[in-house]
């Protein structure tokens, strides 16, 4: 798993629009708040996309873009963004690259039963592509105000 204050891997992928996004382009910009998420549409990605959305001004404020990520397709992604109007950019990692540098495609077991799946992470990007922050397991609950704490701290 990856830690704070190490090198942020540099990820690349497609977002809901069909538009390559990768860490480099951010770099000396913007502090990048990436966060997986297992689906679209479903109770906890909901309840974390739309409170990330909430809070997009702050972040905005604050020099921070705000980028999920899950397996599912860009249309996939565009449907959930139309849904709830949600105002951020959401990769498509169906090939699963992304999961794999962040090491947030792990082993799950729900019910006695054990499967493959993304794992609720989020890591706060610095401008100069290092690992801030590196959450692995969070909760999706409240969990965006925590992260914009963290923001708010990170650039005393």
């Amino acid at each position: 798993m990856l830690s704070s204050h190490q090198k942020a891997p540099d990820f690349s992928g497609t977002n809901q629009d069909g538009r390559q996004v990768n860490l480099s382009q951010f770099l000396g910009k913007q502090n990048v708040v990436l966060y997986f998420y297992p689906k679209d549409d479903t109770p906890g990605c909901t309840i974390e996309a739309n409170q990330f959305t909430g809070l997009a001004p702050a972040f905005s404020a604050l020099d921070t873009l705000v980028i999920g990520v899950s397996k599912d397709t860009c249309e996939s992604h565009l449907a959930f963004i139309d849904k709830y109007a949600l105002k951020l950019d959401l990769l498509s990692d169906t090939s699963g690259e992304i999961c794999k540098l962040y090491d947030t495609w792990q082993e799950k077991e729900r019910n006695g039963e054990k499967k493959m799946g993304i794992v609720r992470a989020t890591f706060v990007i610095d401008k100069k592509g290092m690992l801030a922050l590196a959450q692995y397991g969070v909760t999706a609950e409240g969990h965006a105000e925590s992260i914009l704490e963290f923001v708010k701290n990170m650039e005393k």
